[in-house]
């Protein structure tokens, strides 16, 4: 069992990123890389990524910005949802890793809840709710 499987049982759903420890929602979209040729491909053809999504790669616990167009700020987490490790603003062309993450989480760089998520957060997959609005910090 992991933070991500309500995604893999009900891939159909919409679903959100949420910081539990903090109380705010990280991302209203999740787009997923949980088979070897998403997690290839992560991030490498987006020219940007909104401050609303975010890209879950798994399990994995290192990537890699080579051949991206932009900067991202990373949160590598345990199957639990735990943060073990933050990286703000990694620029294109680096490498990164957390030896005790189960997955990585991808944001566009300068994303507000990723600057109020330390490690130690518990963070969690929740359907979205259509009425709901984002709760960024």
């Amino acid at each position: 069992m992991h933070v991500f499987q309500p995604i893999l049982k009900q891939p159909d759903r919409a679903w959100r990123l949420v910081n539990r420890t903090r109380g705010i929602e990280l991302a209203a979209r999740i787009e997923t890389a949980f088979d070897s040729r998403t997690r290839r491909t992560g991030l490498l053809r987006h020219d940007a990524l909104p401050h609303d999504t975010v890209m879950a790669i798994a399990p994995t616990n290192a990537i890699h910005t080579f051949g991206m167009r932009f900067a991202i700020d990373v949160l590598f987490v345990r199957r639990d949802g735990t943060v073990v490790k933050r990286v703000i603003a990694l620029p294109r062309r680096r490498l990164s890793a957390a030896l005790r993450g189960f997955a990585v989480l991808e944001f566009g760089a300068d994303h507000p809840g990723v600057a109020a998520t330390a490690v130690g957060d518990v963070l969690a997959v929740e359907e979205l709710e259509l009425s709901k609005s984002p709760k960024l910090p």
